[in-house]
């Protein structure tokens, strides 16, 4: 359906912030994606200043029956931040965040990225577990389930949430908190997208400014041991400990020697969140594994750690992604592995295996909507490159990399990691809940507005 000039005009009326239609100059920008491999022309994109535009761009979509897309850090490797000719509701102009240092919470506007809220809670010594990228927005992440450096100690991001402000398929502004529609809270906790946009979050903090931690890298000939060894060592690690490891080609940096950028390597980006000063001593277990070809390893920020991956996923490359959870790194896992991440086809792709054990399994699977708290890790096969001609190839790769590694990993993945071919695996990614999942949807998106996601059906 193609939007007449006068619904534009009257939805401008109805709009603090810009909306953009095919024939304005702003048009190529506003459809743009992280993924330049989604080239969607969206009838019109809502630019929201504030809750009230998400309110009308969400009205707009229900009233003119348009597929409705919301988008916060655009970051959504299907590209379910836009869609052909319907409306895209574009909340990355709301990213204000007010921290509350005596409560140890902030609240973050939903289109805030992780180094929006990092940058604004660092300065209070304070922080909660976010994503690798800090371009990486808060609000699909977060719903989605939230894995990052800190989530053995602290939990997920949504572990640590405490409320939302949700505008849900019929236009309300409601609350959800364990006081305030506390089945709605728990969808948002792990559910994705299927319950409403998300126009901000509150979050509990905790104490974490200055970490001790960085990339190292090993020979592949070591990178068994480098696996196991840190499979073994991470399940009783002190939980202020995190990381992962990883594959990956040396990018043109000045600690990696000259003759071996663009060479293949195992990886371990450590973080150490406990005092600084006992940094180098948590993070020698994984200096013993194995000899160190390469590391830049010391104290710095948290949110410098955050953001150290930031070059190599600049918005523009080609993305396609595939994952699984993991409850044990088998032998033969490890050898799958082997196999295929030393193929990694361009220095930006990257295959990391993220542990969720800690905090992360003191949390029940039923008491949020994301399900498995008993697996240990999160892999993810994440398949980026610069041109669009190497696309078969590509998608080969990470394809032929997921069908050795699924035999041994459990039947779901992370939502967040899931490509757009991935909808036939939505009830094995949420395991148990997704019957509950599909209820609460049914009550507050009964016609389904928000599809564009890993979409749970609203139950009959």
């Amino acid at each position: 359906m193609v939007m007449g000039k006068l619904a534009i005009d009257q939805l401008r009326e109805r709009v603090r912030g810009a909306v953009v239609a095919p024939d304005d100059a702003a048009y190529q920008e506003a459809r743009a994606v992280n993924n330049a491999m989604i080239d969607r022309r969206p009838a019109v994109v809502v630019r929201c200043a504030n809750a009230g535009d998400v309110v009308a761009a969400v009205d707009f979509a229900r009233e003119n029956a348009l597929d409705l897309a919301v988008r916060g850090g655009g970051h959504s490797v299907p590209g379910f931040g836009t869609c052909d000719d319907g409306v895209v509701a574009d909340l990355s102009g709301m990213r204000g965040v007010r921290v509350d240092a005596a409560r140890r919470t902030a609240r973050a506007e939903g289109g805030a990225t992780w180094g929006d809220l990092n940058a604004a809670t660092y300065a209070y010594g304070l922080a909660t577990t976010g994503g690798i990228i800090s371009t990486t927005g808060i609000g699909g992440l977060t719903l989605g389930g939230g894995i990052g450096y800190l989530c053995r100690g602290l939990g997920l991001s949504c572990d640590n949430l405490i409320s939302a402000d949700v505008v849900t398929a019929d236009g309300r502004i409601v609350v959800a908190s364990e006081e305030e529609n506390p089945d709605l809270f728990w969808a948002l906790r792990g559910g994705g997208g299927n319950f409403g946009a998300v126009t901000s979050f509150e979050y509990r903090l905790s104490p974490v400014k200055d970490i001790y931690g960085g990339p190292m890298l090993f020979e592949l000939d070591d990178a068994a041991t480098v696996l196991r060894s840190f499979a073994d060592y991470i399940a009783d690690a002190p939980e202020q400990l995190g990381g992962f490891p990883a594959f990956q080609l040396a990018p043109p940096l000045p600690f990696i020697p000259a003759d071996r950028h663009g060479d293949p390597f195992a990886l371990i980006v450590g973080c150490w969140a406990g005092p600084v000063d006992e940094g180098e001593k948590a993070l020698q277990a994984f200096h013993d594994f194995a000899p160190v070809v390469a590391e830049h390893v010391g104290p710095m920020p948290y949110p410098a750690l955050n953001s150290a991956f930031d070059a190599l996923v600049p918005p523009g490359l080609q993305h396609y992604w595939k994952a699984n959870f993991v409850t044990e790194l088998s032998d033969s896992a490890i050898e799958a592995h082997l196999v295929h991440g030393p193929k990694l086809p361009a220095v930006n792709s990257t295959v990391h295996i993220y542990p969720i054990n800690g905090a992360c399994h003191r949390v029940g699977p039923q008491d949020t909507a994301f399900a498995y708290r008993d697996a240990s890790f999160a892999t993810v096969i994440a398949g980026m490159w610069p041109d669009p001609a190497d696309n078969e190839a590509n998608i080969a790769w990470v394809r032929d990399y997921y069908e050795a590694t699924a035999p041994h990993s459990e039947e779901g993945g992370y939502i967040n990691f899931m490509a757009e071919d991935d909808q036939s695996r939505i009830r094995a990614n949420y395991k148990g809940n997704y019957d509950r999942l599909a209820e609460v949807k049914r009550t507050y998106d009964p016609d389904n507005l928000f599809h564009l996601n890993q979409n749970i059906q609203p139950a009959a």
